[in-house]
């Protein structure tokens, strides 16, 4: 059966198959690669969440599904900026993030109740606060709050749509999470010897929640051209 359903995905989507492979194996490069100047090591990283871009625009080469691809691509590019300067990621990451808010505004949830309202609220306040005061140095606290205001903003925007939130709301919450992380280590988990596949994990699986969640949604509701095939 297990091998069944492998193939039947590498077959409907192998791009999908083809970023697990790569999101998964990541890690195993940190044993027998360096990261910093290891081109390598930074492509396979890249390439993680890079393949969900083919993925999102697979037969649907329109409107939603290309903001998607526009969001991964920017979260792809921060993968591999980040490697070469903290801020130049940051601003590839930032600049997803509002075509994020974007999608998520599209697709706001009307009629939300008062406890979904208020965790959006709960994580958009808490997130900038909590950067804050991670790093050992206020200055750096400063440029990671507001760095996660933007955040914040998405994963909030996340969960205040009306796409799955058990995907695409936890998704981008477990997003915040590993960027929070990220922070820590320039504080209290600065001689952390576990953060590191802990923040990639959270990372990457965050963005293939919200990927596969936002793409299968919009396949169900029909945005895609007219005379194309249902997935």
């Amino acid at each position: 059966m297990h091998l069944t359903m492998a193939q039947d995905l590498a077959h409907k989507r192998p791009w999908l198959l083809a970023s697990l492979f790569a999101g998964l194996s990541f890690p195993a490069t940190w044993l027998f690669l360096p990261l910093e100047g290891g081109l390598f090591a930074v492509i396979w990283k890249m390439a993680a969440v890079g393949l969900l871009v083919p993925f999102a625009l697979r037969r649907h080469h329109v409107g939603e599904f290309i903001l998607l691809a526009v969001m991964l691509a920017f979260y792809a590019l921060g993968d591999g900026l980040i490697e070469l300067s903290m801020v130049a990621g940051a601003l590839a990451f930032a600049a997803g993030h509002l075509v994020g808010i974007a999608i998520y505004l599209r697709h706001r949830r009307i009629g939300a109740a008062f406890s979904q309202k208020l965790l959006a609220v709960t994580i958009l306040l808490a997130t900038p606060f909590i950067a804050f005061f991670l790093p050992d140095s206020r200055d750096e606290g400063v440029q990671v709050a507001a760095y996660s205001v933007i955040l914040a903003a998405m994963a909030a925007m996340a969960w205040s749509s009306n796409f799955p939130r058990y995907r695409v709301g936890v998704g981008a919450i477990l997003f915040v999470i590993s960027d929070l992380l990220i922070f820590a280590e320039l504080g209290p988990l600065a001689n952390s010897e576990v953060s590191g596949i802990a923040i990639w994990y959270l990372y990457y699986f965050g963005v293939l929640m919200i990927a596969v969640g936002i793409a299968q949604t919009l396949v169900k509701r029909g945005h895609f051209p007219e005379g194309e095939e249902r997935d």
